[in-house]
C-alpha cells in the first residue's frame, strides 16, 4: 500500500497537474474571498470569520477533487496497467487505500495555505484576535472529513469507465446528490420530522453540524462510513472487472 500511495504522490509532484489542482484552489478561493465583490468577499461581508470559505470550499473540492480522482483507474485501465497492479503481491484493498490515501494528501495540501485566512482574519476584527477558534476547528475538520468521501466517491467512479471525462461527470454528479441533493428534498416535504430525517441523510447538514464547533461521533462516523462505502464498491468493481 505504502509504495502505491509514494506512486501516487509522485505522480502529482512529477507533473503539473498537481500544482495545477493547488494554484487553481487557491486561485479561485483568494479571487472569491478578497477580489469579487458580492456575497462572498469578506470586506463586503463586514465579519471578521472565515463562515464565507468554509461555504465555497465544498462546493469547489465538489468539481476540483473528481478532477483529482478521475485519472486514478481510469488511466491505469486505458495504459493496460491496471491488470499489472492487480497482479502483484497486494491485495484489491492496498490497491485502493494507497490511491485513496495519495489523492487525499494533495487535497490537504491544498488546504494548507488556506491556514493563512485565519491569521489574516483574526487580525481584521475590530478586536484584533476575536475569532471562534472552535469553530473554523470544527470546519476545517468538515472540510478534510467531506474531501475524503469526495475522494473516496472519485476512485469508485474511476473504476466504471476508462474514459475520464465520464468518471469525472459519474463523480460530480453522486457528491452533488449526497452534498446537497438530499437538502434539496428535504425542502419539498411538508412534514417536519420526515424533512429532517431526509436533510440528515445528506453531507451538508453533517458538515454545517461539525462546522459549529461541536465535533459529534454521530457525524464522524456518518462520513467514515460513506467514505468506506464508496472504497468498498471501487474494490469490488475492480474485482469484477479483473474476473471477467
Amino acid at each position: 500500500m505504502l509504495a502505491i500511495f509514494k506512486r501516487e504522490i509522485r505522480s502529482f509532484f512529477t507533473a503539473p497537474i498537481g500544482y495545477m489542482v493547488i494554484g487553481l484552489f487557491l486561485v479561485l478561493c483568494g479571487l472569491f474571498l478578497w477580489v469579487f465583490k458580492g456575497p462572498f468577499n469578506i470586506f463586503d461581508y463586514q465579519f471578521a470569520d472565515l463562515g464565507n470559505f468554509f461555504f465555497l470550499a465544498p462546493w469547489i473540492f465538489l468539481f476540483l477533487i473528481p478532477a483529482i480522482t478521475m485519472k486514478s483507474f481510469s488511466e491505469e485501465k486505458k495504459l493496460g496497467t491496471l491488470e499489472l497492479l492487480l497482479i502483484k503481491p497486494l491485495t484489491v484493498w492496498q490497491l485502493v487505500l494507497g490511491k485513496f490515501f495519495g489523492n487525499l494528501v494533495l487535497t490537504l495540501v491544498a488546504l494548507l495555505p488556506t491556514l493563512l485566512y485565519v491569521y489574516t482574519v483574526s487580525q481584521l476584527g475590530t478586536t484584533v484576535g476575536n475569532l471562534d477558534i472552535g469553530m473554523v476547528i470544527g470546519s476545517y475538520f468538515g472540510i478534510i472529513f467531506l474531501a475524503a468521501c469526495y475522494t473516496a466517491i472519485g476512485l469508485f467512479a474511476s473504476t466504471l469507465s476508462e474514459n475520464q471525462i465520464v468518471s469525472f461527470i459519474a463523480a460530480v454528479l453522486i457528491c452533488f446528490f449526497l452534498y446537497y441533493g438530499f437538502e434539496a428534498l428535504a425542502s419539498i416535504i411538508s412534514s417536519g420530522d420526515t424533512a429532517v430525517f431526509v436533510q440528515r441523510l445528506g453531507m451538508k447538514a453533517h458538515f454545517a453540524s461539525i462546522a459549529r464547533g461541536v465535533i459529534d461521533s454521530a457525524d464522524l462516523l456518518y462520513f467514515l462510513s460513506l467514505a468506506l462505502f464508496f472504497l468498498f464498491l471501487a474494490v469490488v468493481q475492480l474485482k469484477t472487472n479483473h474476473n471477467r
